[in-house]
């Protein structure tokens, strides 16, 4: 490699890593998050089942979706309102004051599936070994090789914390991605391509695994 190229090489990573290092200010964020508290609360806790917990969730994350639902990428009509005239600064502070809140876990079930003849710990299982190890037979990969086994996520690719997530939230969420009615995960559609072979029971599994997790 030549002395220019390997400067352009330097250039471009500290200019990328410039970028995703900018961070906001939690404290200034308190003082914007008036309209999200209705839905999160003050200290990020989803205050109906369908809608996240985002206490502890990635600032990065956490900034990509206010960004993404204020300009459409991701379809949320009932907040693209409250998004419309954030600025940049506002976005990022929301979001370092949300990720800097206490960890949630809204805790596992004990849930049956009469109808696959499932009690309680066979739901469990079921969730378990999906989010682990996905379907070998039916291509489903596993959920823990981009949220990490224990449901952390991974700040710098931006996929999110899972782990104590609403199960209403994951399974609206997962049923959107397949139904293609949320389409924010990139050229890639990582995520659509995931939950494409999954079915009714396998996403209502992993979701109620995902709560729990920790």
């Amino acid at each position: 490699m030549n002395l220019f190229a390997y400067s352009l090489t330097l250039l471009t990573v500290f200019l990328a890593s410039a970028a995703f290092g900018q961070t906001g200010d939690p404290v200034a964020g308190q003082s914007k998050i008036l309209t999200c508290t209705a839905c999160h609360g003050n200290d990020g806790k989803g205050l109906l089942p369908i809608y996240p917990n985002i206490g502890g969730q990635g600032e990065g994350y956490l900034y990509k979706q206010i960004l993404e639902i204020k300009t459409g990428v991701r379809n949320v009509p009932e907040m693209q309102p409250f998004t419309l005239f954030l600025s940049e600064q506002d976005m990022r502070d929301m979001a370092a004051y949300y990720a800097n809140q206490p960890k949630l876990i809204t805790g596992a079930q004990p849930l049956t599936n009469e109808a696959f003849g499932l009690v309680a710990e066979d739901y469990l299982t079921l969730g378990q070994r999906l989010y682990r190890n996905g379907n070998f037979d039916t291509g489903v990969p596993a959920c823990s090789g981009c949220h990490s086994p224990s449901g952390f996520g991974n700040a710098p690719a931006r996929y999110p914390m899972l782990s104590g997530q609403n199960r209403d939230y994951v399974v609206k969420t997962l049923t959107d991605f397949q139904n293609n009615l949320r389409t924010n995960d990139g050229e890639s559609r990582i995520m659509r391509g995931v939950v494409a072979r999954m079915t009714k029971l396998e996403i209502e599994a992993v979701a109620n695994f995902i709560a729990g997790l920790n």
